[in-house]
C-alpha cells in the first residue's frame, strides 16, 4: 500500500460544509484506507462498523448539511476506544469475557455523532486500560506507526496508531496514568488530556474511576480544540463531571525538572531532543528549574497505594469468578487491590494530600510545566521480557497528573533515529486546557519540526548512524569496509570541542585515536548511515585498541562513532591542532 497522508478534522468539515467534499466521499477514502492497513496492522482495531453503515450515516450527514445545519465536525471519520460505549458496537476493555452491548453510546460519542462526526470502529487497548505499552491484548499489541519494532505505547494503543497511520482524522482515547499522551509521544501526535471532568466519562468502562478522563488524538492542537469545543461540559449523568472553567496562563515561566531528575533510561536521543525542545521554549519563556520529587511521589500512590483497589473494583467481579480470563499481567496488577484495607486506604488518601499542597504551591513559581512525556521507548521483544519494570519507566513523568488534578497536553518534540517520536507534555493546573492548547501551538510553530519519518509498511529497516575520523573516510583505505555494507553517507561534521586526536604509533595502515578530553578541540569526521545488521558486522571488525563508542558532535547530537582505549595513545602523535586526520595526511 501507499502511505496515506494523515487527517485533519477541521479541514474536512470546512469541505463538506462548503460543498467541497461530501460525507460519502471522506468515508469511501475511509473505507479504502481501513482496507489498505488491515494488511499491515488489523490489531489496530477490536471491531469495526459496517461498511454500508457507514455510507448510510454519510449520506445523512450530507442531508442535514444541505438542509442548512452546521455541523461543526461535518463528515468526520473517528474511532473510539474500546472501553468507551458506542451503540451497536459491543465494548470489550480487550476482554472478551467482559464483553456486553452497550444500550447507548456514552456521552461524548453522543455528542460528536451530533456534531456530524462517524465512528468507524473500537480500537485495541491494553486490557481494561491497565498498561502505558500497548502489548497487554488478546486481540494483539498495535505496534509503533513509523517502527513495527516498537511498541506504540498505551494503553490507548489503537487509537494512536488509528491516527498516525491516516485511518481516522481523530481517536477517541483515555488516561488515567499517562495512556493519553505516551502513546502520542511515541507515534507524532497531539494528547489532549482535558482536567477531570470536562469531558464526561458516562459510558467509560472505569480503571480508576475518579480520576479517569476520555482524552483525544490529533495530528494538530487546532483539532484538539475543535474537539474539546463539541465535547467538554457538564453532564449530570456522570457523578465526577464538574462545569466548565477556564483558567488562562498570563505568565511566561516553565517549570522544568531539576537536572538531577530528568531520567531518560539511557536513551541519549531522548535527553537530546529534551534539549531541543527547552531551548525551542527558552526562546519566548523563562525556564525554572523546580524539584519533582512530591511529584514523582504522588506518581507512585497510583500503583502502590489505594488506587490499585479502586482498579481492582472495576473488574472485582470477574477477577472473583474468573482470574484466568484476565491478561497475566493485568492480573498481577489488579489481585493486590483485593487485600488493600481500609486503613492503607484513608493513608494513602491522606499522603496524597499532603502532595497535592506541595503541587499547589508550585503554581506560585510558575505558569506551566514542560516534562518528558517520556524517558524512552523500547521494542516489543524488550517489553516481553520485562513488562512491568519497563512499563513503569514509562509513567515516571505521566502518572502523577491526574492525581494531582492537572490538565496537560503532549506535542511531538522530534524523532529518534529508528523513527519512533519523541514528545513533551505542558502540564497546567485545572482548567487550563485552552490554555495550554494555545502553548502547544506556539510551541509547534517556533519548533518548525521536521517532517515526519514514513510510516513503517513492514519495510522499515533499523539504521544506526556511525561516524568516522580517519582511515575510514571517504578516499581513505578502508574506506571500502562502508561500501561495502550500502553505508549512506550523511554529512561532514565536527565534534564536540571536547575530544584530542591522535596519530596512533606503529599502525597499518596510519589510523587515529579518538580520545575525550575536557581541553580538547573540535575534530572534522564523516557520519553514516548502517542497516542494524551491517553495522553489528562492522564493529565485529574493528581491531583494538580502538572500539565503538558514543561521540558528541558540534551541535549537541550523538552518534556511535570511533573512540580509543588509552593504551592508544602510548607513544602517538597529538595532532588535534590539525583539527582532523585529512589535515594531518596531507600535511607532507
Amino acid at each position: 500500500m501507499t502511505a496515506p497522508e494523515r487527517l485533519s478534522a477541521g479541514a474536512i468539515a470546512a469541505a463538506v460544509t462548503a460543498g467541497e467534499s461530501s460525507a460519502v466521499a471522506v468515508m469511501e477514502a475511509t473505507l479504502a484506507r481501513l482496507a489498505a492497513y488491515d494488511a499491515i496492522q488489523p490489531q489496530v482495531w477490536i471491531s469495526r462498523a459496517d461498511p454500508q453503515a457507514l455510507l448510510d450515516a454519510a449520506r445523512a450527514i450530507d442531508a442535514r448539511v444541505a438542509a442548512g445545519e452546521y455541523l461543526p465536525l461535518a463528515g468526520v471519520p473517528y474511532a473510539a476506544k474500546d472501553n468507551i460505549d458506542v451503540a451497536g458496537l459491543e465494548t470489550t476493555a480487550a476482554c472478551p469475557a467482559f464483553a456486553y452491548q452497550p444500550e447507548r453510546s456514552a456521552t461524548v460519542i453522543e455528542r460528536l455523532e451530533g456534531a456530524g462526526a462517524i465512528c468507524v470502529g473500537k480500537t485495541n487497548l491494553d486490557q481494561f486500560a491497565t498498561g502505558l505499552v500497548g502489548t497487554r491484548s488478546p486481540y494483539g499489541a498495535p505496534r509503533n506507526a513509523s517502527n513495527l519494532a516498537y511498541v506504540s505505547g498505551g494503553s490507548s494503543s489503537g487509537s494512536a496508531v488509528a491516527v498516525a497511520a491516516g485511518l481516522v482524522a481523530f481517536a477517541l482515547a483515555t488516561d488515567t496514568a499517562g495512556s493519553g499522551r505516551v502513546p502520542a509521544a511515541f507515534n507524532h501526535l497531539v494528547g489532549l488530556k482535558p482536567t477531570k471532568g470536562r469531558w464526561s466519562t458516562q459510558g467509560l468502562v472505569p480503571a480508576c474511576r475518579s480520576i479517569d478522563c476520555i482524552t483525544v488524538f490529533t495530528d494538530a492542537p487546532g483539532d484538539a480544540a475543535l474537539v474539546d469545543s463539541v465535547v467538554a461540559g457538564f453532564d449530570a449523568a456522570d457523578p465526577f463531571s464538574r462545569p466548565l472553567a477556564d483558567v488562562a496562563i498570563a505568565g511566561k515561566r516553565i517549570g522544568v525538572p531539576r537536572p538531577d531528575q530528568r531520567v531518560f533510561f539511557g536513551d541519549l536521543q531522548s535527553e537530546e531532543l529534551y534539549a531541543r525542545a527547552l531551548a525551542v521554549l527558552g526562546q519566548t519563556h523563562a525556564l525554572v528549574e523546580v524539584d519533582i520529587a512530591p511529584l514523582l511521589e504522588a506518581a507512585q500512590l497510583l500503583y502502590g497505594g489505594p488506587w490499585v483497589a479502586e482498579r481492582t473494583a472495576a473488574v472485582e467481579a470477574l477477577l472473583q469468578s474468573d482470574p484466568d480470563a484476565i491478561e497475566p499481567t493485568v492480573r498481577s496488577i489488579l489481585e493486590p487491590g483485593l487485600a488493600m484495607t481500609a486503613v492503607e486506604t484513608w493513608n494513602g488518601i491522606y499522603r496524597l494530600a499532603e502532595l497535592a499542597r506541595h503541587a499547589e504551591a508550585l503554581w506560585h513559581h510558575v505558569d506551566a510545566l514542560a516534562f518528558p512525556t517520556t524517558g524512552t521507548t523500547y521494542r516489543v521483544a524488550e517489553l516481553a521480557a520485562a513488562p512491568v519494570a519497563l512499563n513503569s519507566n514509562l509513567g515516571r513523568y505521566t502518572n502523577f497528573v491526574n492525581l494531582l488534578d492537572m490538565a496537560a497536553v503532549a506535542v511531538p518534540a522530534g524523532a529518534r533515529h529508528n523513527g519512533t517520536g519523541f514528545g513533551i507534555t505542558l502540564i497546567g493546573p485545572a482548567h487550563s486546557d485552552l490554555a495550554l492548547i494555545a502553548m502547544a501551538q506556539d510551541y509547534l510553530a517556533a519548533a518548525m519540526l521536521p517532517a515526519l519519518p514514513p510510516l513503517d509498511l513492514g519495510d522499515h529497516m533499523d539504521t544506526v548512524k556511525l561516524a568516522v575520523v580517519g582511515a575510514h573516510l571517504e578516499g581513505m583505505p578502508l574506506h571500502w569496509q562502508l561500501t561495502s555494507r550500502s553505508a549512506k553517507f550523511i554529512g561532514a561534521f565536527t565534534t564536540a570541542p571536547t575530544y584530542r586526536l591522535y596519530a596512533m604509533a606503529d599502525s597499518v595502515p596510519p589510523k587515529p585515536a579518538l580520545v575525550h578530553s575536557p581541553d580538547g578541540g573540535e575534530i572534522a569526521l564523516e557520519v553514516y548511515e548502517l542497516g542494524m545488521a551491517e553495522f553489528g558486522s562492522f564493529v565485529a571488525e574493528v581491531p583494538p585498541p580502538l572500539a565503538i563508542g558514543t561521540v558528541t558532535l558540534a551541535d549537541g547530537t550523538s552518534v556511535k562513532g570511533f573512540v580509543a582505549e588509552p593504551r592508544a595513545t602510548l607513544g602517538a602523535e597529538d595532532i588535534t591542532h590539525l583539527g582532523g586526520w585529512r589535515a594531518y595526511i596531507g600535511r607532507d
